[in-house]
């Protein structure tokens, strides 16, 4: 198995996965101050809405590369 079939693997599972949550969520810290021995820290959670038309493509994509014949390279 060639690396442009792993690619297309790895954007099927992709897509199926975009177009099964939708969306995903991370924690980032932004703002830290100390002084003394008071700590402070905000944490923001932000929160990523990925669109179906993107999971839609990556599993085209994806079902191209696994398709399509690519000529070898010797």
């Amino acid at each position: 198995m060639n690396a442009i079939k792993i690619v297309g693997i790895v954007l099927i599972i992709a897509g199926i996965i975009a177009l099964a949550y939708g969306h995903f969520s991370y924690t980032s810290e932004s703002h830290d101050a100390k002084l003394g021995k008071l700590e402070l820290s905000v944490k923001e959670k932000e929160t990523v809405h990925i669109p179906p038309w993107a999971g839609w493509i990556g599993i085209g994509v994806g079902a191209l590369l696994l398709v399509l014949p690519i000529p070898q390279r010797t």
